[in-house]
């Protein structure tokens, strides 16, 4: 009975022992876990730590200020400083889904002006289309034919899809003026939706020029231009062409683009992304950077020769020379201009074309992008 008693009391004080340990053991595994998960109690690194350099502020982070580069333009006359992008135009398609450029200068201009805006962190788009075909002709009938056909569709965005990935562009741009039925607006469609999924999973951008589908002189809608309004989904810009108005109508060089047009086709753009549940930072309005004349056999006069001619012009939106007077948009209606899209909650703005501004303080580029960076300050935004 006595060895029992004591076989009993061995074992009670054994499992004793061990609860107590156990307890303790747990503790301690609880202590470690403080350390785990407690920042202050983490061993620091043997490596040291050294300072990076800030990284460089990127221009215009909430909007963009592009600018379109026609193809025979001198890669150093251009300033890059302040656009975000230049668009190089224009490739051409062929029928069957190919793709051209206006020989091999074009191909060496686009591949100075890509090294020149990286430098400046500006992006290099290559448009596609244009109004004339380096084959002759407008550019319509070949790039309907590419895009109709789903075979010479296919091949026409591998095609750019290759030609943006072998030249480290950073997206295409679409020029197709213009869709003139509703069968063109659905093989538009069909193209932007193929070609933005081939270029958006590479990081790639896709923007379009569009016509301002509003009459300058009656400011209602022009129907002859047929649009998918689903389409604009597929794209990063809309690039609102919101000049050419002299020719709706009887030629009048006056309805060039007016401040009034401007504010008529932002109306027209916003309602309509408004109603499709856009959002409006994808718009983007245009302004010309040349004057129009009122004598149509007359050539147009860039922007940079009438601020040549005289300096004072640059805050006019009429001048006469050389017996001919022309119209064009002044620094003042450039101001307004910018004003306007920002009220309206636009992406930016966009230019054609940079070849054609102006150098130094005279810029209409550098007017704009001051007014882009400087959205806030009441000194842009108290007259309107």
């Amino acid at each position: 009975m006595k060895k029992r008693i004591l076989l009993i009391m061995v074992l009670l004080f054994t499992f004793s022992l061990g609860f107590i340990t156990g307890v303790l053991y747990s503790s301690k595994d609880s202590q470690n876990a403080d350390v785990l998960y407690n920042s202050e109690h983490v061993p620091q690194s043997a490596k040291r730590l050294e300072l990076k350099a800030e990284p460089k502020a990127k221009k215009l982070e909430s909007q963009v200020l592009i600018g379109y580069v026609q193809d025979f333009r001198n890669p150093d006359e251009i300033d890059y400083t302040n656009l975000t992008h230049v668009i190089f135009s224009f490739a051409h398609p062929t029928a069957d889904g190919k793709l051209l450029l206006n020989g091999d200068h074009a191909l060496k201009n686009l591949r100075a002006i890509n090294a020149k805006a990286k430098q400046h962190d500006t992006k290099v788009i290559l448009a596609i289309g244009g109004w004339n075909h380096m084959n002759g002709g407008e550019s319509y009938d070949y790039f309907k034919a590419a895009i109709s056909n789903p075979d010479s569709r296919k091949k026409l965005v591998y095609e750019l899809v290759s030609l943006a990935e072998r030249e480290n562009l950073d997206g295409i741009d679409i020029d197709f003026e213009h869709p003139r039925s509703k069968e063109d607006a659905q093989f538009l469609s069909s193209f932007a939706k193929e070609l933005s999924f081939s270029l958006h999973p590479k990081g790639k951008e896709l923007s379009i020029a569009v016509n301002a589908k509003v009459h300058s002189v009656t400011g209602t809608e022009i129907h002859s231009v047929v649009f998918d309004p689903k389409m604009f989904q597929y794209f990063d810009h809309v690039n609102l062409m919101a000049y050419d108005g002299h020719w709706d109508g009887e030629y009048n060089a006056a309805n060039l683009s007016p401040y009034s047009y401007s504010a008529n086709i932002v109306s027209y753009w916003s309602n309509l992304f408004d109603r499709q549940g856009f959002s409006r930072e994808k718009l983007v309005l245009g302004v010309p950077l040349y004057a129009q004349p009122e004598d149509p056999a007359i050539k147009q006069v860039s922007y940079k020769a009438l601020i040549q001619n005289n300096p004072a012009n640059v805050t006019r939106d009429k001048v006469s020379l050389n017996g001919t007077t022309y119209h064009y948009n002044g620094h003042t209606t450039l101001q307004k201009k910018t004003i306007l899209a920002l009220d309206h909650k636009l992406g930016g703005m966009m230019v054609w074309e940079a070849g054609l501004d102006a150098q130094g303080s005279n810029s209409a580029t550098t007017l704009i992008a001051n007014v882009l960076e400087n959205k806030d300050d009441t000194r842009f935004f108290s007259k309107k």
